[in-house]
């Protein structure tokens, strides 16, 4: 069976534009008297790029991921308490819009996490607890209990992104268990005005995480890192801005 080829330039040129199968069946000849490269070649050139874009991290970019995931499930738990505890409509929208969000956030970094190799945080939820298990490279697994307003852990030995804005054990914005048990016990308009001033305190902390990310030498390097912190950052900002609005309307009626 025969490949049509191309020159080592024009592959290089085009890799990060098309896809192997794509090149395999461009119609360009190859340039007289340049090296070509097969469609096999072509792919593992690509591979050995792809590969090495992964592995573009820094011990402060998996702590970032690692502890970022356990910072929105204590969001989502704050959410969960909206449709039970008497919100508003405005307030039950919010809720669930930020649940949403959380909830496609860690499966993002738990992928850039999988991808590679690192240990992946499994949240799950118990009242008002988050519990992780820790799933290994090697399929293997660990527990570990997160309530609210703890730090869980950080993975592969190096520094948590955001630690030196850590108080008292908690990441920038964690509500504490009183806190947390403080808005449990909240109903109707007093919920709303918990939920929003912690929601606001708690995004807050999450945006100072992505500026303690991006202060960090050397990290945040990569492309996807980058992207991922960056919408973060905007994302919880806006809201920022929106809960502000809702709680100044909520305490001038």
């Amino acid at each position: 069976m025969k490949f049509r080829t191309l020159s080592a330039a024009a592959a290089l040129g085009a890799l990060a534009a098309i896809s192997v199968t794509g090149v395999a069946r461009a119609q360009q000849p190859a340039a007289t008297g340049q090296a070509a490269l097969t469609a096999d070649q072509f792919e593992s050139l690509y591979r050995a790029r792809t590969d090495s874009a992964l592995a573009r991290f820094t011990p402060a970019d998996v702590g970032f991921f690692t502890g970022m995931i356990h910072h929105h499930a204590q969001a989502i738990v704050m959410s969960a308490l909206a449709p039970t505890h008497g919100a508003s409509p405005e307030v039950q929208r919010l809720a669930a819009r930020i649940t949403r969000s959380q909830e496609e956030e860690i499966a993002r970094m738990q992928k850039w996490l999988a991808d590679r190799g690192q240990p992946v945080p499994q949240v799950h939820f118990d009242g008002l607890d988050v519990v992780v298990e820790m799933e290994t490279p090697e399929n293997g697994t660990g527990h570990a209990a997160h309530r609210p307003g703890q730090h869980a852990m950080a993975t592969g030995g190096g520094a948590h992104a955001g630690m030196d804005s850590m108080e008292d054990g908690l990441m920038p914005g964690m509500l504490t268990r009183a806190q947390m048990e403080a808005l449990d016990r909240a109903f109707g308009r007093e919920f709303d005005r918990l939920y929003l001033a912690g929601m606001m305190h708690h995004h807050g902390g999450a945006v100072t995480m992505v500026r303690d990310l991006f202060a960090t030498d050397g990290a945040a390097q990569d492309g996807r890192t980058f992207k991922v912190a960056s919408d973060i950052q905007v994302d919880q900002t806006t809201e920022i801005a929106r809960m502000q609005r809702m709680l100044t309307e909520m305490e001038t009626k």
